[in-house]
């Protein structure tokens, strides 16, 4: 379980974690999937190509390469849930669409989760705290930038069409006010465009853990739904022609963030 994330140390006040994009599976964890899980569909597909921009920003990237389906990097190391209704926890038990993950007494074992835990969620929040500290040392604060998408029906999870641009900041718990609104109209901005504020997703652990204005860290998450920018049938294909200018929004978005920081923090 080596290479379990990348990280690329930026110049500006600005972290963009990437904790669902993963691949990479244990044996243990391949072993016992069933036959539903086997194409990953609950990634966050393509998302550092989406983000791709960010390093000429002079963004920090963290990119987390191990599957959900081991271990949520966007989960607490307890396991306590996040939301109320269905949800999925630290370690997986279903798929989005309520499908159980494993087959019946394939399940990986506890010491197993254990390993999971001290050597891929562990090390990530690690380099993310460690850099969001850096970050706060030199500049004065920090910006986390929680990067997720999610497939834009599951009825398991929530009733209808999901917006495209799901912004969370735990219910404004997370960062400045102004951050939200600022980001808010961007979106509206966005012809074609829908989005909500702490709707369906309020910001994971990530956000709601890191997140500490009173700190001078500010923590938004975006969830995007996949329809804006991929397939979301298998084999999930990148569709150039709607990423490009979903692309252009994110960027907008993040530029006004960092806009934001640096008028907050002058």
């Amino acid at each position: 379980m080596d290479n379990v994330l990348s990280f690329t140390q930026g110049r500006i006040p600005l972290l963009i974690s990437v904790p669902h994009a993963g691949l990479e599976l244990t044996p243990a964890v391949e072993a016992g999937l069933v036959e539903e899980a086997l194409g990953l569909p609950d990634t966050d597909w393509h998302i550092p190509l989406l983000y791709a921009f960010a390093q000429s920003m002079g963004a920090s990237v963290l990119v987390g390469h191990y599957s959900r389906f081991v271990i949520d990097l966007n989960r607490p190391s307890d396991d306590k849930p996040l939301y109320a209704g269905a949800t999925t926890g630290l370690y997986p038990s279903t798929l989005f669409d309520g499908v159980p993950l494993f087959k019946a007494g394939l399940e990986p074992s506890t010491a197993e989760r254990a390993g999971y835990l001290e050597r891929v969620w562990t090390p990530y929040h690690h380099a993310l705290n460690a850099e969001l500290e850096r970050l706060r040392a030199e500049h004065g604060y920090a910006l986390l930038w929680d990067a997720h998408s999610i497939r834009s029906v599951v009825p398991h999870l929530f009733e209808g069409q999901l917006p495209d641009f799901n912004l969370g900041t735990f219910n404004g718990a997370s960062c400045d006010p102004q951050v939200a609104s600022r980001l808010e109209a961007v979106c509206t901005a966005a012809e074609g465009y829908s989005h909500v504020l702490n709707g369906r997703f309020k910001g994971g652990h990530i956000t709601r853990h890191y997140g500490n204005p009173a700190r001078d860290i500010h923590a938004v998450q975006l969830e995007l739904a996949q329809c804006r920018y991929m397939e979301e049938v298998e084999p999930f294909p990148y569709r150039e022609d709607l990423a490009t200018p979903t692309q252009a929004v994110i960027q907008q978005m993040l530029d006004t963030f960092v806009a934001w920081g640096k008028e907050r923090y002058a």
